[in-house]
């Protein structure tokens, strides 16, 4: 098996896409955050000392997108055309989903943006509510689905 990111040397290599169809690309990925029912209900009284937790996490999560590629050796730098969240409230977890979509007209593919973006969105409930609890959990980061390209469409 040939790996994409490794020459005929074996050194690592960033894949060239020059040769790939331009076709558009869509990926969504999405994770949970498990908190307590005290953190929960803090945030969703709006009673947390760092200010707006979730409205603050889609800022991350759109930024986490687009420094995917500063972040991840092999990614490369795209030109992302829509960058989406959603996050919905768990109350019987208790905890939070965020959901990450992200789309462009590329070479190359957005799973890794999407990925990183809920990762990102993530951590900055965690980081914004460690305070309070150090004992959350994120769990369950996954790409949920993926089309244009080469490889075609996935769908969990």
């Amino acid at each position: 098996m040939n790996l994409t990111h490794l020459d005929e040397k074996d050194k690592p290599k960033m894949v060239d896409v020059s040769d790939k169809d331009e076709t558009t690309r869509i990926a969504t990925a999405s994770g949970i955050i498990e908190v307590t029912n005290e953190v929960f209900e803090a945030v969703i009284n709006s009673r947390t000392k760092k200010g707006p937790v979730l409205q603050t996490a889609v800022i991350a999560a759109i930024q986490g997108a687009k420094e995917t590629s500063r972040l991840i050796p092999m990614c490369h730098p795209l030109l992302l055309s829509s960058i989406k969240t959603d996050i919905e409230e768990l109350p019987e977890l208790p905890g939070f989903k965020l959901t990450v979509t992200v789309k462009l007209k590329g070479r190359t593919g957005v799973e890794m943006e999407a990925l990183t973006g809920v990762s990102v969105g993530l951590l900055t409930i965690y980081d914004m509510l460690k305070a309070i609890d150090k004992g959350m959990i994120i769990k369950n980061i996954q790409l949920e689905n993926k089309s244009g390209g080469k490889s075609g469409d996935f769908r969990r």
